[in-house]
């Protein structure tokens, strides 16, 4: 069978390939869900026991995925070689092993005796671990029990003193791969909540600690090895990571309506996981410091919190609150002493909540107000606290809305949490800002409700505003508290969106916010929330440059309302108005060209900068006394700087009209043309002084700005200025074109030579 196999398989065949044919070939059967994995364990048992030759004393054992007979589609095969001890192993592993590497499977091995097997897993947690899903598959029965009995008893006796040792490990893990339920391309086997985590509950439970795979956690386990299968069967490979573009195939493939369902199946059960690990952590925990203690010895109560109370490292509610009629705001009080001093809500006092204790009413009473608010400014303690409260339904009761928000996923490339999750992160990291602003309070609200419109039809900032401000009338705030929440949420990202694509130095600009902003309480507000929201956004929403234009705005928006005062134009850089042209500057983050004054001088700039991978955040163009004046705020397209004395020769000899860089940058240009959705132009009507804007949507590709300034100055336009906002994979462009506002035919002529130049 083996050299059938091989005779199958092309030299250079990839391993997945040749998982395919060893597949077919030993009859080992595709298909997604339970029966499927054992129908390949099956197949797989059939094939290696017709590997190993009869033999006393030797053993075939199965672990990992083959042990405990769920065989994903291309999966490996982690394989132990027992004996007794007996001579001739090395050669009788090379039988074994090479028609599997032959076929071309992935294959984890070893070759031991039951008291070597046994000295590894005493020194090696993990593989103590893999023991446990130890499976006879051909030779000596007595054997294979004998190491199967044997660890799996050694386990009982040493678990809960090895079980710190084995969470150090999965906290790491957690640590790089992020908890699966909140991540928009979470790894189904690694990330917390994952497929490695039901193994963990597998160990506890084994260890007799607790009953971690309770129905539910085994169902989740289900589902979760279904989707693996889809994954796999989809992509064709052995994969993992659910990434964005594989969702919906998957889903498919498991009867489900899209790839958002899919996602939303994916959080529930990696919750469920979840939830229960962390149950069964502190049940070890408990049982440790029990065995400390010594077994006669009772865990003591200390009061925490109104109605309360620490008992052995749980939060559970004091005697006197359990009655006929429980107080409302005890839910949310439980919930924010849990925050507040870290420590996990019991199990049975969160069943207790969700089934006993009344719903709000409406208004809140203040108590359960400041309960929120102290849950929301807890700092790290809030996000366990949440999660906790939700996997009981308590929050659903709290705010109803969030049964729509639960495990949105959100296609923005930038984002790397669920809509839900980036809530809450939004909240936890607005706390870091509530010293900064009058009205701590409302921050951490506006901070939680700021995205509540994302999922229904429209702009989510306008759709989300009536929501978030009846969610504050609801909780009790007065209307006029509520009505800035749902300003807070309307303008949420005016800040980013005007800094990053308007002249900050133009009156208009400074006007305008001023005017939509309407009070510096606000202004700071919406401040704060911008960086929080940016830093629960993921790395790629903030940028110290980013920073830098959001402070000056508002710095600018600031004196405008204290003062009235408008920023006055920006006076031009004497080092560019004097001595002979042409003149560069470089700094790490500036460029500034002064040379004769000729049309299109901008568009030979930028073009230049994307030579040198230089990408262009701003761009100002201006003439004093017959120079024209050239200022680029600039950063590495790919992270490295560029050679200033090649790129400042380079601009020297291009502003100076230099044949051979016209034509690089000409062919570059064209070099740089690619495919992708299509692009937009907007216009923008009196949002500047002296200029009308044109606002360009497009993908981003290196020298785009070149090609559009390029574009609009051979259709006779003259750009002033330029800002360019990167978002993800696309770009938003704006262009102040000097002058009044044109003709219809003048803008589509316009619109026509962007549109045709990207």
């Amino acid at each position: 069978m083996a050299s059938l196999i091989k005779g199958n398989a092309s030299e250079h065949a990839t391993h997945d390939d040749a998982n395919l044919l060893v597949n077919e070939a030993v009859g080992v059967p595709a298909g997604i869900g339970a029966d499927a994995r054992a129908r390949r364990a099956d197949a797989f048992d059939r094939w290696l026991g017709g590997l190993l030759p009869r033999r006393d004393g030797v053993a075939l054992v199965a672990v990992g995925g083959l042990g405990r007979r769920q065989c994903a589609p291309y999966g490996d095969l982690d394989l132990v070689l027992l004996h007794a001890g007996a001579p001739g192993m090395d050669d009788l592993a090379a039988s074994l092993w090479y028609p599997i590497w032959d076929a071309g499977l992935r294959l984890d091995h070893s070759v031991r005796t039951v008291a070597e097997a046994l000295s590894v897993a005493q020194d090696d947690v993990k593989v103590a671990l893999g023991l446990l899903d130890a499976r006879f598959v051909a030779g000596d029965l007595a054997l294979a029990d004998t190491l199967v009995r044997t660890a799996a008893d050694h386990w009982r006796r040493t678990a809960v003193r090895r079980l710190p040792a084995l969470r150090e490990i999965t906290t790491s893990r957690w640590r790089a791969h992020g908890e699966l339920a909140f991540l928009l391309e979470g790894d189904l086997k690694e990330a917390a909540g994952g497929l490695r985590d039901v193994g963990m509950l597998r160990a506890i439970a084994a260890a007799g600690v607790t009953d971690a795979l309770r129905p539910a956690v085994r169902a989740a386990h289900l589902r979760l090895l279904d989707t693996r299968d889809a994954l796999h069967t989809q992509v064709g490979r052995r994969v993992d990571r659910l990434v964005a573009q594989e969702r919906d195939g998957v889903a498919a493939r498991l009867d489900l309506t899209d790839g958002d369902a899919l996602l939303r199946r994916v959080a529930g059960d990696a919750r469920t996981v979840s939830h229960a690990l962390d149950d069964a952590w502190r049940a070890a925990d408990r049982l440790r410091s029990g065995r400390r203690r010594g077994g006669d010895v009772r865990p003591t109560r200390r009061p925490v919190a109104r109605d309360v109370v620490e008992h052995d490292g749980e939060l559970v509610l004091a005697r006197t609150a359990i009655g006929a009629r429980p107080d409302a705001s005890l839910s949310l009080r439980v919930a924010a002493a849990a925050a507040t001093t870290g420590l996990p809500i019991a199990r049975a006092t969160c069943e207790w909540l969700a089934a006993y204790c009344p719903p709000l009413p409406s208004p809140w009473p203040a108590e359960a107000r400041a309960a929120l608010v102290t849950l929301l400014g807890a700092g790290p303690g809030l996000l366990p606290a949440w999660e906790t409260c939700d996997r009981y339904g308590l929050v659903d009761g709290w705010l109803p809305e969030w049964t729509r928000t639960r495990s949105l996923p959100q296609h923005n490339p930038v984002h790397r949490y669920t809509l839900d999750r980036h809530l809450v992160q939004t909240a936890y990291e607005a706390s870091r800002h509530t010293r900064e602003v009058d009205r701590p309070d409302l921050l951490l609200l506006g901070a939680l409700l700021h995205d509540i419109g994302k999922g229904l039809p429209g702009d989510h900032s306008a759709v989300g505003a009536p929501l978030a401000e009846a969610v504050a009338a609801r909780i009790g705030l007065p209307e006029p508290e509520a009505a800035l929440i749902g300003t807070l949420v309307r303008l949420h990202l005016l800040l980013p969106d005007v800094a990053t694509r308007r002249d900050l130095s133009d009156p208009v600009t400074i006007a305008r916010v001023a005017e939509q902003v309407g009070d510096t309480t606000t202004l700071d507000l919406l401040h704060a929330l911008v960086r929080a929201d940016a830093a629960a956004t993921g790395p790629a929403a903030w940028s110290d440059w980013k920073g830098r234009l959001i402070a000056e705005l508002v710095a600018r928006v600031r004196t405008a309302l204290d003062t009235g005062a408008l920023p006055a134009p920006p006076a031009p850089d004497p080092a560019l108005v004097a001595g002979p042209l042409p003149v560069v500057h470089l700094t790490a983050e500036r460029v500034a060209v002064a040379a004769a004054d000729r049309r299109g001088l901008l568009a030979t700039v930028a073009g230049c900068l994307a030579l040198h991978r230089l990408e262009v955040l701003a761009a100002d163009a201006s003439t004093v006394d017959g120079r024209a004046l050239v200022e680029c705020r600039v950063q590495p397209r790919y992270g490295l700087p560029p050679d200033p004395v090649a790129l400042a020769a380079d601009l020297s000899r291009a502003v100076a009209g230099d044949v051979s860089v016209t034509q690089r940058l000409r062919g570059r240009a064209l070099a740089a043309r690619g495919s992708g959705a299509a692009p937009r132009v907007v216009w923008h009507r009196e949002a500047a002084t002296g200029a009308v804007l044109l606002e360009l949507r497009a993908a981003d590709a290196a020298g785009l700005l070149y090609r559009v300034t390029r574009a609009l100055d051979e259709a006779g336009a003259q750009v002033r200025a330029a800002r360019i906002a990167t978002l993800g994979g696309d770009v938003v462009d704006a262009f102040y074109l000097v002058g009044g506002w044109p003709p219809d035919a003048e803008r589509a002529r316009l619109e026509a030579a962007v549109l045709a130049a990207v």
